[in-house]
């Protein structure tokens, strides 16, 4: 079971976090769709997600009919860090000897000493036959530096293939109106979500461990956001965003933008009313005349002089004025900093061990026995549901659905699956892979049924419509 904290981060989320979260844990991939109007707040709000919520980097690519191959593998890397070029160190003349005689001193503590300090080759053989009788004379090494060794530290230039190998795969790649993109590009995402690594011209990228795959697309509905069949079945869920709703980090991020724009014209405002303000307590001070021989001394010694440790009346109001505008200042720092670091202690912030432990408490979650039969009850109901083309529901969604629903016990901070979590569980999982039949290949077609009976009895059926009509139709475990 999850700890409090962890799940109370859970509940701040929003949907779309949420389903960002389940598919991390999980590490699969989602369809997130919306009108086609607000497709931009979207793709931004994705954006604030991945980095704020997170702390991932991420990639945007929008796909039109011309996308190549080329195009959407850059589009999907992030640059490396630029890092400053090092220059290579220049030798220094202090190191230098001569190869007639090695000094302990410098050269220049050698002239003015004269030779008494300065140890020649033959003193030093001679100090070390007498410290060594026995023992051979090794002759010294030359510590003449070589100019060139030096050249050799600086770091080698990088080539331009050699960048492109340190280029690395963001995090979270957000594939802006994917169905548009050719059929090619589709197959290249489905390998890249598949093998979680991409090959290029001169090297193979590899994906880096969170990697979430978002299909940003523009429909009314969950059920129309659609894409080719084989990487339509690869995705895990799919979430229709209402734009009723709001984009929660979109509206957050504009307002601190106004709050920064206000906060700078009231800093501005306030800057020019705090100097006309010390300008007329300036003036109202008094100031008393000084004499042109002392300037800091009063002209009344006798009756203004302070005494040792005293301030005069007039430095005494001067330092008085600026002790309250750095105490004012101080105050505002103060205040300032409180409220960052409070806006900051409330962004919502999962890390790696957070989702590690979600996944590792996901594997723990213990479904029971009917749950597990209520399960696949509504599978069995989908599938032979009349409006359902066959083999639209593939055995991959099984186990996404199963894995889903241990996935929402351990975000419930639960170690059980209940039927409720089985439901929503559907509606995500199913909404993207139920296919309506035209009303030519329906059933009831092949034993005499009137074919425009049928078509209305199907128009204007969706995926969600049936998904709901089979929740309704199958009994819950009590």
């Amino acid at each position: 079971m999850a700890d409090e904290y962890l799940v109370h981060k859970v509940r701040e989320l929003g949907d779309i976090g949420l389903a960002a979260l389940l598919c991390l844990i999980s590490r699969e991939h989602c369809i997130t769709s919306t009108d086609p109007e607000y497709l931009d707040d979207l793709t931004t709000e994705l954006e604030l997600i991945a980095t704020r919520t997170f702390d991932l980097t991420c990639a945007v690519v929008d796909c039109t009919p011309e996308t190549t191959l080329n195009d959407f593998v850059t589009a999907i890397q992030i640059p490396p860090p630029q890092t400053k070029p090092t220059t290579p160190r220049t030798p220094s003349p202090l190191h230098a000897r001569g190869p007639e005689q090695h000094s302990y001193v410098s050269a220049s503590r050698g002239r003015d000493a004269g030779s008494a300090n300065t140890i020649t080759s033959a003193q030093l053989q001679s100090h070390a036959q007498t410290q060594r009788p026995h023992g051979t004379l090794r002759p010294m090494p030359s510590l003449t530096l070589n100019p060139t060794s030096r050249s050799r530290t600086s770091s080698p230039s990088i080539g331009p293939q050699q960048q492109q190998q340190q280029q690395q795969i963001a995090n979270v790649v957000l594939a802006r109106d994917l169905d548009r993109a050719p059929k090619a590009v589709q197959i290249q995402c489905l390998e890249l979500m598949r093998t979680r690594r991409i090959f290029t011209r001169t090297a193979v990228q590899t994906c880096p461990k969170q990697f979430l795959f978002v299909a940003v697309l523009g429909a009314e509905s969950a059920g129309q956001a659609r894409l080719t069949k084989h990487l339509n079945d690869h995705f895990y869920i799919s979430h229709w965003h209402d734009p009723y709703d709001g984009f929660a980090h979109v509206e957050e991020a504009a307002e601190e933008e106004e709050e920064g724009e206000g906060r700078e014209r009231s800093q501005d405002n306030t800057g020019g009313d705090s100097d006309a303000a010390s300008i007329a307590s300036s003036a109202s001070v008094v100031r008393r005349p000084r004499t042109p021989k002392s300037p800091s001394t009063p002209t009344h010694t006798t009756s203004l002089a302070p005494s040792p440790g005293q301030i005069a009346t007039t430095d005494w109001a001067i330092l008085q004025q600026r002790n309250r505008a750095e105490k004012t200042t101080d105050d505002n720092t103060a205040h300032k900093s409180q409220s960052q670091s409070q806006s900051q202690s409330s962004d919502v912030l999962f890390t790696e061990t957070d989702i590690s432990t979600l996944s590792t408490l996901t594997l723990q979650t213990d479904v029971d026995v009917e749950v597990e039969r209520y399960q696949m009850n509504i599978i069995s109901f989908l599938r032979l549901h009349r409006a359902v083309m066959p083999g639209s529901v593939p055995p991959s969604a099984t186990t996404h659905f199963r894995t889903l629903v241990r996935s929402l016990a351990a975000l419930h901070g639960l170690d059980f699956a209940t039927p409720e979590m089985v439901q929503l569980a559907a509606r995500k999982i199913y909404a993207h892979h139920v296919a309506i039949v035209p009303p030519h290949h329906e059933r009831s077609m092949q034993w005499g049924s009137d074919l425009n009976a049928v078509t209305a009895l199907l128009e204007g059926v969706q995926p969600e419509d049936v998904v709901e009509e089979v929740l309704s139709i199958v009994d819950a475990p009590l």
